[in-house]
């Protein structure tokens, strides 16, 4: 069980993803973070990263290695692709 709150959570998951950016900016890629429910940080795979076969890979041993490292080992992330519609009410 996570002891933080999804709102307590917000500032750490995006200094995470900070260190994380400048290895897909410099693949032509980045992500936006669209939100967090129950410990899962919803992402978006945009540029370069979105579409691309190593995404997932990218995704699960590259961000969410990085959240469970600087914040906690039970942190998991999903990206919401291009055009999906997303509600983080809904999910």
């Amino acid at each position: 069980m996570i002891p933080f709150s999804d709102e307590d959570l917000l500032g750490p998951v995006k200094d995470s993803l900070d260190k994380i950016r400048p290895m897909l900016q410099n693949d032509g890629g980045d992500m936006k973070l669209l939100g967090i429910k129950n410990a899962v940080v919803y992402v978006q795979l945009v540029g370069a990263c979105h579409g691309c076969p190593s995404s997932t890979s990218t995704l699960k041993h590259g961000v969410e290695r990085q959240l469970r490292i600087d914040i906690h080992p039970e942190l998991s992330v999903v990206n919401i692709p291009l055009g999906q519609d997303f509600d983080i009410q809904r999910v």
